[in-house]
């Protein structure tokens, strides 16, 4: 009991370091797309070194897994280490990165129960439920006003992105789970089918030229994008999925919209308004709510 005890306190923990994490890459990727790099080679960036840092690995895993389905295996191998960054990329040089945590991350829980149970049969509480309904809400407000108050008439089309990404982050999610494979091998899998199939299609169509880029934006685009995002996120989120399950672990994704909306402010400049503000407050008490943390302490106390 004691084990099982630490295994959920450690899923917990990989799961608020993720969403740290992916707050960081909302703000990096965004300063990025917005100055020197094109959304084409900050995924070159993300890929390639993670690609090669994980390459000895590869030989010993092996590339192949058995056993799955060809879809699973086309959500393992492409949801998480290629579309999802690509669309979220995209959508951060048309919207603001502290939408894109309302509107990615956010969203992943009402998307991940969603196809959990249309993928797993995987139902959700009536707490969690409602939770789900209030983060919706929440994602909702925050959405409309940015659309309906900005000038910039594509931020749309940055908001659509975000809703894409966060759906495919989902059913990688769910995949994931489904198939038992560990983070591990996940990582190994998705990373070398990843970049083998996704680069040369970048550097053969895509904008990769570097032309504008520094040292600096490279190396801190490969720290970010290729070791926090690409590498170290992935291992924490995989193992807190096998912990926790998929639609628990997206809960704490919510967190990440108050960390990208404190993030965008600082390093940004992005403007906090009162209904922004109130729909980040609406997704976190959603996020509470969604995560399962309320079932499993009165679950506890009744024991």
């Amino acid at each position: 009991m004691l084990h099982k005890k630490n295994l959920y306190l450690f899923g917990v923990l990989a799961a608020l370091s993720t969403v740290t994490i992916w707050a960081m890459f909302l703000i990096g990727t965004r300063f990025a797309v917005s100055g020197n790099l094109t959304v084409d080679e900050v995924l070159v960036l993300r890929l390639v070194p993670a690609f090669l840092i994980v390459l000895p690995l590869m030989f010993k895993l092996g590339i192949f897994i058995k056993g799955q389905s060809v879809l699973s295996l086309l959500m393992i191998a492409l949801g998480a280490t290629a579309v999802f960054p690509y669309l979220i990329s995209t959508g951060v040089y048309f919207a603001p990165a502290s939408d894109a945590g309302a509107l990615a991350p956010g969203m992943l829980p009402f998307w991940t129960a969603l196809f959990a149970f249309i993928i797993i049969g995987e139902k959700p509480s009536k707490i969690r439920l409602a939770g789900l309904v209030i983060i919706l809400m929440g994602a909702f407000l925050v959405g409309s006003y940015s659309i309906f108050s900005s000038s910039d008439q594509n931020t749309w089309k940055g908001h659509f992105l975000f809703l894409a990404g966060s759906g495919m982050w989902s059913i990688y999610s769910v995949y994931f789970r489904k198939s038992g494979i560990d983070p591990l091998t996940g990582l190994v899998f998705g990373l070398f089918w990843g970049t083998v199939v996704v680069i040369p299609i970048l550097l053969i169509f895509g904008n990769v030229t570097f032309s504008k880029a520094s040292t600096f934006d490279i190396i801190s685009m490969i720290i970010l994008q290729g070791l926090l995002i690409a590498i170290l996120a992935m291992l924490l989120y995989n193992f807190a999925i096998r912990q926790l399950g998929p639609a628990q672990t997206a809960a704490f994704g919510a967190l990440t919209p108050i960390l990208a909306l404190v993030g965008g402010f600082i390093f940004l400049n992005e403007e906090i308004t009162s209904l922004k503000f109130l729909g980040i407050c609406i997704v976190a008490i959603g996020v509470i709510l969604a995560s399962g943390i309320m079932e499993k302490a009165v679950s506890t106390a009744t024991k």
